[in-house]
């Protein structure tokens, strides 16, 4: 249990450090990604109004993926296109992105490239 407590706040300070630098506005909200070990989740934030715009996560659309099995980069890269495309009809085509302190590797980035394949721009 002791390095489970050390990598949590591990991802904690750097997902506070990385808060410190971006934010999210109405425009350009903040795409933030939490992973866990069984499913990955995605909200676009507009942090100046404190609200959600959009939000996705393979625990929703797990009925139209082929594989039951929502831990793999093929559900990831299929979230982000599914918030990739829930924010397009909203005219929102920019976003930045928050990993929220997950290391840029694996999920977290199968999903930031579905979202770019999909149109969003960060």
């Amino acid at each position: 249990m002791e390095n489970a407590a050390k990598r949590l706040k591990g991802r904690l300070t750097r997902h506070r450090r990385l808060r410190k630098k971006i934010s999210g506005t109405e425009l350009r909200p903040r795409l933030a990604v939490f992973r866990s070990a069984m499913h990955i989740y995605v909200q676009a934030v507009d942090d100046i109004a404190g609200v959600t715009l959009a939000a996705s996560s393979t625990a929703v659309i797990k009925k139209s993926l082929k594989k039951t099995y929502t831990g793999n980069k093929d559900a990831a890269k299929a979230v982000g296109a599914d918030v990739a495309k829930k924010l397009l009809d909203k005219s929102i085509s920019s976003v930045v992105f928050d990993r929220g302190g997950f290391v840029y590797h694996g999920r977290v980035q199968a999903l930031a490239d579905g979202a770019r394949e999909a149109g969003l721009k960060f």
